[in-house]
């Protein structure tokens, strides 16, 4: 409903937008008697132009709007206990990821994290799962979350991105199991109140600060959506 009403305000700013223009020139015209009609006949591009202006003013209000809200949010972004957190837990440059373990860009973007982390070690990155891309999603988000019930988060997150087939809820446990976790206390502490709040937090997260995609970096107060290992180190020497 949210969506819609959305749409609905949108839609009616664009044609209050291109109405405005169309009488500005009405008035401005040397035929004081052109009409609305006629001077759509002969600018036929105004609608384009006034929809192009409208999606790049859209596009700079809506990126306007979620700086402010990851400024907000700091605290949550960078330091909940709950994440999962690669490389320096105590870095002072902070990467923070959300992401799908079944989102294939996710897969593509891993060498270039798993890089930088090796590259930069006051860089801490912090972990956020999201669960939308395919049932088996937050069933290994679980698990690894689970995994950092015994410290072996990092390992579970690289396991899970490291692995070739297609996740199941079995190669899920199998690939997680190989990091030497205890798989029974694994299974249990998947479905505990923690591991449900911390998958909670994050998807409430990310619709505070409009992540609508996955993978999203923020670093430094601002969204940064990439899969080039250059790009991400240009961010972290810039948030030094």
């Amino acid at each position: 409903m949210k969506k819609l009403n959305a749409l609905y305000v949108a839609l009616t700013a664009l044609v209050v937008a291109v109405v405005a223009l169309v009488m500005c020139l009405v008035c401005c015209s040397k035929n004081k008697s052109a009409s609305v009609e006629e001077v759509l006949q002969n600018n036929p591009g105004l609608v384009v132009e006034a929809m192009q202006n409208y999606e790049v003013q859209a596009r700079e209000e809506a990126l306007q709007k979620a700086r402010e809200m990851i400024k907000e949010n700091e605290e949550a972004l960078n330091n909940n206990p709950n994440d999962g957190v690669l490389g320096n837990p105590n870095g002072e440059v902070v990467l923070v990821e959300f992401f799908d373990f079944s989102c294939g860009y996710c897969h593509r973007l891993y060498p270039a994290l798993k890089s930088v982390i090796a590259k930069n070690p006051d860089l801490k990155v912090v972990a956020k799962s999201l669960t939308f891309v395919s049932p088996i999603s937050q069933f290994a988000a679980k698990a690894a979350l689970a995994a950092k019930e015994q410290g072996k988060y990092a390992e579970a997150y690289s396991a899970l991105f490291e692995y070739k087939g297609r996740l199941t809820e079995d190669t899920v446990i199998a690939a997680i199991a190989a990091t030497g976790v205890d798989v029974e206390k694994l299974k249990a502490d998947m479905n505990s109140p923690k591991v449900e709040q911390a998958l909670k937090e994050m998807a409430d997260l990310a619709g505070k600060i409009q992540i609508t995609g996955v993978p999203t970096l923020v670093m430094n107060g601002k969204v940064v959506q990439t899969l080039d290992e250059n790009v991400i180190q240009q961010e972290i020497e810039a948030a030094r």
